[in-house]
C-alpha cells in the first residue's frame, strides 16, 4: 500500500509544526520520535541530537487491525512521542492507531518534508567589520549560508536552491538590494541557488577554480580568482584560494573580520 493511500485514522491526534519540534530540541527537552519511513529513508537522514530518541518502524507494521506486540512493545507507553514521516500522511494513520491503543502521541505536520524547509537566520555577533553579518542554518542537512548587509547593499555566500525566493525577500526586509550571489564550492550534495539568483538579477559568483571541475554554465555568471574584491555597500568581500574540500574550495573574507 502506499502511503498516500492509507485508511482514514483510527482516532484524532495533533500535530506539531517542524519549528514548534525545533524548539522543544533546542531546549533541551527530552524528545521521543517514532519515524515511519522505510528503513533505507531513515538510514540516509533523520532527525537526531543528544535529548532525541529516534525509533524507526516502518508505517506497514501498523496496517494489520491487531498489531504485533512485539511492534508495539518497541513503542515507549511512559512518554510522548511524536510520530513522522515523509509528508504527514502515514504518521497521522500511525499516530491514530496508537492512540487508539492508549498512547500518548502526536504527528510531524508535513513529515520529514516540513523538517526541510527549516531555515533560520540569525545575526552573527562576533563579526566586527561593515554592515551586518547574518548565519542561515538549515538543520536538516547542517548547511550553512550567509548574508552580509550594508548601504543598501547585500551579499548571499552559498545561497540553495529551494530558498531563492528568501534571499531576496530577506534583503527587502533589511531594506537592501541583493547585489551578489557567491558560491564557495561546486560539490553534488550542495544545491546551489546562485543561477537562480542570477537569474533574478543578482550577479551569480562562482570559483574560477570551480570550472576545471567540470562546470558547464561558468561563462553565464562571474568567476572570482584568487585576490578578488567585490564591494557590498561599504563593506569589501575578498576571495580567498582554500583548496581541500574541493580542488576549488574558495573561502570570503568579509571586510578584513570573517
Amino acid at each position: 500500500m502506499n502511503p498516500e493511500d492509507l485508511p482514514t485514522p483510527e482516532a484524532e491526534v495533533d500535530s506539531v509544526s517542524p519549528e514548534a519540534l525545533k524548539e522543544q530540541i533546542d531546549a533541551g527537552e527530552d524528545v521521543t520520535l517514532l519515524d515511519t519511513r522505510m528503513q533505507s529513508d531513515y538510514e540516509e537522514w533523520h532527525i537526531d541530537g543528544d535529548n532525541v530518541t529516534s525509533i524507526n518502524l516502518p508505517y506497514f507494521h501498523f496496517l494489520e487491525d491487531d498489531i504485533d506486540d512485539d511492534v508495539l512493545e518497541q513503542v515507549p507507553a511512559d512518554r510522548e512521542v511524536t510520530v513522522l514521516c515523509a509528508k504527514g500522511g502515514a504518521s497521522e494513520f500511525v499516530a491514530g492507531a496508537l492512540k487508539a491503543r492508549g498512547y500518548d502521541v502526536d504527528h510531524l505536520e508535513n513529515g520529514m518534508n516540513g523538517w526541510a524547509e527549516i531555515y533560520e537566520r540569525y545575526e552573527v555577533t562576533d563579526y566586527d567589520g561593515t554592515g551586518t553579518l547574518y548565519q542561515y542554518q538549515r538543520p536538516s542537512s547542517g548547511c550553512l549560508g550567509y548574508l552580509l548587509v550594508d548601504g543598501g547593499e547585500a551579499a548571499v555566500v552559498d545561497p540553495l536552491r529551494a530558498f531563492t525566493d528568501r534571499y531576496l525577500d530577506d534583503a527587502a526586509e533589511l531594506d537592501a538590494e541583493l547585489t551578489y550571489a557567491f558560491d564557495t564550492h561546486i560539490h553534488a550534495d550542495h544545491i546551489s541557488g546562485v543561477r537562480n539568483l542570477d537569474a533574478e538579477g543578482v550577479e551569480g559568483v562562482i570559483p574560477a577554480a570551480a570550472v576545471d571541475r567540470g562546470v558547464t554554465y561558468a561563462d553565464e555568471l562571474t568567476t572570482a580568482e584568487d585576490g578578488d574584491t567585490f564591494s557590498v555597500g561599504d563593506a569589501t568581500v575578498e576571495t580567498v584560494a582554500t583548496p581541500g574540500h574541493t580542488t576549488g574550495m574558495t573561502s570570503y573574507l568579509l571586510d578584513e573580520s570573517l
